[in-house]
């Protein structure tokens, strides 16, 4: 009988699901966390499973990684990302989405129901899940449409998505405009114990908008969305989800006003949780000067004050999850007019390191950035991730703070190259990841070496 174990060496072991912070191994058998031990902890059990191995016959392969100077944490959970598959590989496939994902450091992803077809019923997400297994590099864990077609007008077939596979619900991309309708998946929320992901944008108010609403939109000439249109459906949701216990979850926090609305609920007892994006601390609607439709993304990027206001939102735990919400479109999507060019960031292969930059200024620990990217949105999506403990499945990423390297999106692992940050040099990336059993070395052509 042959086995194969992991074992990573000298790296500094972070798992807040633990409290565990310290230089460490970390021991890897059949697929799953089997140990972690302060520095050299496994040195004389691991010469002693080999002996034990060749009396009984046979001969345990283990493969050794040196992470000395490293971080060595649970790999991240991507809470709201899009794949595009089925019905838009142009964009994006779930197999070079999922590359992208372990390209950033994420080894869970969660992917947006606004597909063609929607994940509206159960077989669409049985494909996805197919798909994953066949084809992907990380585990995918498929959001379904609170409604039909993402119409806003019935409620779709939540409880056959549900067993299917389904973790959560969002009509992403759409907000759900009735009130009844909100209302009624909030109630269903509760049966299942799983959060409504909410797109909060009222139609209404945004008009057609196509940025920040400001001095700056009548600069360009453009229509703005005012972050009204934002904090109205905050506020309605909060509500509903009062009125109903169910769980709500707000996508893509974007406005000061939306922080101050989810911490106010919080303080009141309110089921509500919260998620903000890389996009929305590291850069404002500057970004969009030129009209470069690569920094058009809805919600769209605001001010200097609501970043601030992010940023404390973050510290003082009202947003508890940083998601990507990784929206990849082809270059001739995007090269369009600015009113015309789809809104989205390719955002996986930027996030960690673009987050990063809360621990290096202060905001947030590192223990704090690994809860959010990792031990929160498994959380709240119950799903057995974001954790290194013995018997979990072994996901886990290395990174190493101290290297830079320019955004050069040519050489992202996505079919995405929509970024705003191209040409931006980051510190801290990861270099290796750990998912299914399988070690991706991440190198800097944008390719994955399989161990």
């Amino acid at each position: 009988m042959m086995g194969t174990s992991i074992l990573v060496k000298n790296g500094r072991i972070i798992d807040p699901s633990q409290g565990i912070d310290y230089v460490g191994d970390l021991l890897v058998e059949d697929g799953k966390v089997a140990k972690i031990e302060r520095k050299n902890g496994h040195t004389e059990e691991r010469k002693g499973r080999k002996a034990e191995a060749r009396k009984n016959g046979s001969e345990e392969e283990i493969q050794e990684i040196d992470a000395k100077g490293m971080l060595v944490f649970p790999g991240l959970v991507d809470m709201h990302t899009h794949l595009r598959e089925p019905g838009f590989e142009h964009k994006e496939t779930i197999k070079t989405g999922t590359l992208a994902a372990l390209h950033g450091g994420f080894t869970s992803v969660c992917p947006m129901p606004n597909t063609n077809p929607v994940n509206d019923n159960p077989t669409v997400t049985a494909f996805i899940i197919k798909r994953s297994i066949d084809e992907g590099f990380c585990h995918v864990y498929p959001v379904g449409a609170i409604t039909k077609g993402q119409k806003g007008e019935e409620l779709a077939e939540m409880g056959l998505m549900f067993e299917a596979g389904c973790i959560a619900f969002s009509d992403d991309g759409r907000p759900v405009m009735s009130s009844i309708i909100m209302r009624r998946a909030l109630e269903y929320s509760k049966i299942f114990s799983v959060p409504i992901i909410s797109h909060t944008e009222d139609l209404t108010l945004t008009d057609g908008g196509v940025m920040n609403e400001g001095r700056l939109s009548t600069t360009l000439g453009l229509r703005g969305l005012p972050s009204a249109a934002e904090e109205v459906m905050v506020a309605r949701d909060i509500i509903l989800s009062e009125l109903t216990g169910g769980r709500l979850h707000i996508a893509h926090v974007s406005t000061e006003g939306s922080v101050r609305l989810v911490r106010q609920a919080k303080e009141r007892g309110i089921q509500v949780t919260a998620e903000t994006c890389p996009h929305y601390f590291s850069i404002t609607e500057a970004a969009v000067r030129g009209y470069d439709t690569n920094a058009k993304v809805n919600p769209p990027l605001r001010t200097e004050r609501d970043v601030k206001a992010i940023k404390e939102g973050l510290r003082d735990g009202t947003i508890e999850v940083i998601a990507t919400d990784h929206a990849p479109h082809h270059l001739d999507e995007k090269l369009q007019e600015f009113d015309r060019a789809p809104s989205g960031i390719s955002g996986l292969e930027t996030a960690l390191s673009l987050s990063l930059k809360l621990v290096e200024e202060g905001t947030l620990s590192m223990s704090q950035l690994i809860e959010k990217m990792a031990v929160n949105p498994a959380s709240i999506l119950n799903i057995n991730k974001g954790t290194l403990k013995t018997g979990a499945d072994a996901d886990i990423v290395l990174v190493d703070v101290n290297k830079e390297l320019k955004v050069e999106a040519k050489k992202f692992a996505s079919l995405g190259r929509n970024t705003p940050f191209e040409g931006w040099t980051l510190k801290g990336m990861p270099v290796m990841t750990i998912c299914r059993g399988k070690i991706h070395e991440i190198v800097e052509d944008g390719e994955t070496g399989n161990r």
